[in-house]
């Protein structure tokens, strides 16, 4: 627990620092801007300036997302407050959203009454500055949000990169009025807007796949099956869940197989090596290990099991077979199914509880299901 404490703090540490250069930047912004942009009396580059102020304070929120989402785990909150920092990532995407629709409602009114810009080299000069700062900074918060996975970060990244692209818009504009005395300004202002809209809708649904809860990487899943198989009685690790309570804070659980000869003890012992070898290199905290039983002393079992599993995977809806196990006295089976989503589950369960009884009449099968989440 201690590691990961001092993991928090590290984190963050490089959410506050770099949040931190993002509000200096973008507060420098807004002050050259809205001043180039009264003097020239330019609707797209004041609502350049409003777009780098809802930048800088979505990053005054990341910073008090950060913090909270830091605090130690208490006993109203067993697992952390990390999950605040996905409150605080929504948040951003409605400032993004507001700053928007707000920008996309001031363009239309200066398309239906049109005021003439007066743009002069200064002017050209500082956005061109603008946007050399705006793509930098973007790539400086990218990459650090993407170093200590924060959404809130990483989100912010794209979108000062993506602000870069937006001046580079309102220069062009102003190049072209210069040139051949065409105010675009207005629309360019509505185009601004609608992809500032955008990217606060896709931070928002982003946001929100988060806070219900997605699949998680198959990257991930697969490193930590791997860690576990390398331990040498398991034969295997299936249905592999995983809880997310923050970034770089997920707690899982797992299934895996072991011989059935092993003692409790000997499990016992498994189980606390794998928590601390999964923990160690993948950052996962195992609270829960379940055992299926592997039939080792009887090839009857083995038998049946592999004509068991040829016969449930021949259904396209049945992703996976695992946990068999057979007991040919008693007269007993067991064993779990991996069911696509695209299938009805109590169909599924009757028609290979149906097939297997007619192969194996005289046995009490139960089958359970398991769900796609991982694989």
């Amino acid at each position: 627990m201690k590691d990961i404490a001092e993991a928090s703090q590290n984190r963050q540490k490089v959410i506050v620092r770099t949040s931190i250069v993002g509000i200096l930047t973008n507060v420098l912004l807004v002050g050259f801007k809205a001043a180039v942009g009264l003097v020239s009396n330019s609707i797209a580059i004041i609502l350049d300036a409003v777009n780098n102020l809802s930048d800088a304070l979505s990053s005054i929120v990341t910073i008090i997302g950060a913090k909270l989402g830091a605090k130690q785990p208490d006993k109203k909150h067993p697992l952390g407050y990390g999950r605040i920092e996905y409150l605080s990532s929504m948040i951003v995407a409605a400032l993004v959203l507001y700053a928007g629709i707000t920008s996309l409602v001031e363009s239309i009114k200066k398309i239906i009454h049109p005021e003439t810009a007066a743009y002069g080299t200064a002017t050209l000069i500082i956005i061109s500055v603008a946007i050399a700062v705006k793509l930098a900074l973007g790539l400086y918060v990218k990459k650090q949000g993407k170093k200590v996975r924060s959404g809130a970060l990483t989100a912010s990244g794209s979108d000062a990169m993506f602000d870069a692209v937006l001046s580079a818009s309102v220069l062009a504009s102003a190049i072209v009025y210069l040139i051949w005395g065409v105010s675009l300004e207005a629309y360019v202002g509505v185009v601004i807007a609608l992809f500032i809209i955008k990217a606060g809708v896709e931070m928002m649904i982003e946001t929100l796949n988060d806070i219900i809860g997605k699949r998680e990487d198959a990257e991930t899943t697969e490193e930590l099956k791997r860690v576990i198989c390398e331990e040498e009685s398991v034969r295997g690790a299936y249905d592999v869940t995983l809880f997310n309570y923050g970034p770089d804070r997920n707690y899982g659980s797992v299934h895996i197989e072991l011989p059935d000869t092993m003692t409790v003890d000997e499990v016992d012992r498994i189980s606390r090596r794998l928590q601390t070898d999964v923990f160690r290199k993948t950052g996962v905290i195992l609270t829960g290990i379940s055992v299926y039983s592997h039939n080792t002393k009887n090839d009857e079992a083995a038998a049946m099991r592999d004509a068991i599993r040829s016969a449930v995977l021949s259904h396209e809806w049945a992703l996976g077979m695992h946990g068999f196990y057979a007991d040919t006295e008693d007269r007993t089976m067991r064993f779990d199914v991996v069911l696509s989503f695209d299938v009805d589950r109590k169909e599924a369960l009757e028609t290979l509880h149906r097939e297997v009884s007619a192969q194996y009449p005289d046995y009490e099968i139960l089958i359970v299901p398991d769900v796609d989440v991982s694989d």
